[in-house]
C-alpha cells in the first residue's frame, strides 16, 4: 500500500510506503505516486469553507476538485492504473430530501460550489473511463463521523460534551449519517469488485435518525446529559438567518436520507458497524485528525 502526503508523517505503519506530492494543482506530478499501482483510492479534495474569502468560489473548488482529479487520473492512466475510487459527496444528489431517499442513479441536483465541482469531476471521470478503459467508481457519502471528524460532528461532539443546552428538541427530520468504519469497508470493496467498475455508490449506517436523535445517541456514548430544548424550526431558521447561517443550519436540521439498496445489493454489502457502536469507539478513542493526508492509493 502507498500513501501521498503533502508533509509526510512518521506514524505510518512500516508496510505503508509514504511518498510526498506538492498537493492538488492541476499541473502536479504524480509519476512517482502512481506508478506500479493498480487501484487508486482517492480522498482528497478543496472540502466546505466554513469562511469563504475567495470572489468566485466555484473556480477554487473546480481548480483543485476538477482539474486536479482529471490530472491525476490521466497520470494515473499513463502509468497503467487499473481502477480509480473516488470519493464524491451526497451533496451532488442534493442538499435535502422531502418525499423519499436519495438513489445513487437519481437525477442530480448539486446546490453548493463544492457539490457542483464533485458532479463535474465525476462526469469527467467516467468520460476517461469510457474513452481509456480505466475503471472509475464514485462513492457518495454522507456527513462522516468517527474518531477525529471535523465539521458539524466534530461541533456536536463538542457541544455535549460541554453539556450545552441545543435547540432542537422539536426537530422531526430524517438524516442518514455513515461511520469511517463503514465508509472503508466499502472503499475495500470497491476495489476488486468486479461489478464496481464505472457504477455509482451511495453509503450510510443503514439506520436514519433525527438531529436530536442523533444528539441524544452522542450523549448517550460520552455518558452526557443533555438538554434539547423545544424551538420551532421556523423560528431557528429566523434566527439562523439572522447571523448569516441559514446553509449551515439546515445541515443540520433538514431532512436528508439515503437509499442504499444497490450498494447491498450489488456489491453484497452491508454495514459492519452500527450507530451506537461507531459513536461509542469515537468518543473513547478520539485522537487529533492528522489533518495533512492527501490521497490514498493501493496496489492490492
Amino acid at each position: 500500500m502507498r500513501i501521498a502526503l503533502r508533509h509526510p508523517q512518521t506514524h505510518w505503519p512500516a508496510e505503508v510506503e509514504v511518498v510526498s506530492v506538492s498537493g492538488l494543482e492541476p499541473d502536479a506530478d504524480w509519476s512517482m505516486a502512481v506508478e506500479g499501482i493498480e487501484t487508486i483510492v482517492h480522498c482528497a479534495a478543496r472540502v466546505h469553507i466554513m469562511r469563504e474569502e475567495e470572489l468566485t468560489p466555484l473556480d477554487e473548488f473546480r481548480k483543485i476538485n476538477v482539474y486536479g482529479t482529471i490530472n491525476l487520473a490521466r497520470q494515473a492512466i499513463k502509468a497503467g492504473v487499473k481502477r480509480f475510487v473516488l470519493i464524491s459527496s451526497i451533496g451532488v444528489n442534493g442538499a435535502e430530501t422531502t418525499d423519499r431517499a436519495f438513489s445513487a442513479d437519481d437525477v442530480v441536483s448539486p446546490q453548493t460550489p463544492y457539490a457542483i465541482s464533485k458532479w463535474e469531476v465525476e462526469q469527467e471521470l467516467m468520460k476517461l473511463a469510457k474513452t481509456s478503459g480505466l475503471e472509475v467508481v464514485i462513492i457518495r457519502p454522507p456527513l462522516i463521523y468517527g474518531q477525529g471528524a471535523p465539521g458539524n460532528f466534530a461541533q456536536l461532539l463538542r457541544a455535549v460534551k460541554l453539556r450545552l443546552p441545543l435547540p432542537f428538541g422539536r426537530l422531526q427530520n430524517l438524516r442518514s449519517f455513515v461511520a469511517l468504519d463503514n465508509v472503508v469497508d466499502l472503499i475495500n470493496r470497491c476495489i476488486d469488485h468486479p461489478r464496481a467498475a464505472n457504477q455509482i455508490f451511495l453509503v450510510s449506517d443503514g439506520e436514519d435518525l433525527s438531529t436530536a436523535e442523533f444528539i441524544q445517541r452522542i450523549a448517550k456514548a460520552l455518558g452526557k446529559p443533555i438538554l434539547l430544548f423545544p424551538i420551532s424550526e421556523k423560528w431557528l431558521n429566523k434566527l439562523a438567518g439572522l447571523f448569516g447561517k441559514q446553509q449551515q443550519l439546515r445541515k443540520i436540521t433538514g431532512s436528508l436520507q439515503i437509499n442504499i439498496e444497490k450498494t447491498m445489493t450489488m456489491l453484497s454489502w452491508e454495514p459492519v458497524i452500527s450507530i451506537d457502536d461507531a459513536l461509542n469507539s469515537a468518543v473513547l478513542s478520539r485522537r487529533a485528525r492528522p489533518g495533512n493526508t492527501l490521497d490514498v492509493k493501493s496496489n492490492r
